[in-house]
């Protein structure tokens, strides 16, 4: 409940910024990220402690144990929670520490308190230090700030993104026709294109050969009909002696 509060909180923050961009008053924009900054930091917290208290619920049993130091399973657990716990106001967590800190005796709790031999997780301890954001953050803060509220604005210290080696903005290609290829698709053929040229200008050449001008061609001119066959041929005469047999039956 308090990430989610927090959250919401941060998400009306981001558009009190987004106003203070629109408006040009940056630094007043940069004190206000260094605030959101802070508190998403702090959810980081809650997330590690919650991890914890996660972890000392499923080895309950090594909880239970009647010893004077915890288990090394669940040592760095309860020692983060014991030195966390009061930066925090979640008043469950504060409540557990004071249990942990009963049962495992002064000293240990002491111990817990002062990170003696770095018993405390680092990354608990790295959410814990309190310091001025750098200006690279609050720059990459407010640049996607202003990226989802769609302003156009960049940092003023961010450079300006080059392809080339030395900062120089890589020539923009000639656009080709649609109807030629282009120099990466005639060579990726290889042999084939070659092959395929090769073809291309003997069919020209010979149709050259055959007409007065080197851009037209000849006319077509369809193939003549192949001649009868000798079959049909056959056909025929018999045909003509079956006629003049029927005419010699008729004068009988």
């Amino acid at each position: 409940m308090l990430q989610e509060k927090k959250e919401a909180l941060a998400k009306s923050s981001r558009r009190d910024i987004a106003t203070l961009l629109e408006r040009g008053r940056i630094e007043t924009a940069r004190v206000k990220v260094e605030a959101i900054i802070g508190d998403d930091i702090h959810v980081e917290l809650l997330e590690l402690l919650e991890l914890y208290c996660e972890l000392l619920l499923a080895r309950f049993g090594l909880l239970e144990l009647n010893t004077r130091e915890p288990d090394k399973g669940i040592s760095e657990g309860v020692s983060s929670i014991i030195h966390a716990a009061p930066r925090t106001e979640l008043k469950e967590l504060h409540t557990l520490r004071e249990m942990l800190m009963q049962k495992y005796g002064r000293e240990f709790a002491v111990a817990a308190m002062e990170n003696r031999g770095g018993c405390v997780s680092e990354r608990v301890m790295a959410k814990l230090t309190f310091a001025t954001p750098p200006a690279a953050l609050v720059d990459a803060y407010l640049g996607e700030i202003a990226r989802g509220y769609g302003l156009n604005w960049a940092p003023p210290s961010s450079p300006e993104k080059s392809d080339g080696p030395s900062g120089t903005a890589t020539p923009k290609l000639p656009d080709l026709p649609l109807n030629e290829p282009t120099r990466t698709a005639v060579s990726s053929k290889g042999s084939e294109g070659q092959s395929q040229s090769n073809l291309d200008k003997k069919a020209e050449s010979k149709g050259r050969e055959g007409s007065s001008s080197p851009s037209e061609l000849p006319p077509y001119t369809p193939p003549a009909p192949p001649p009868a066959t000798s079959q049909k041929k056959g056909e025929e005469d018999d045909f003509d002696s079956l006629q003049k047999r029927f005419e010699a039956l008729r004068k009988r």
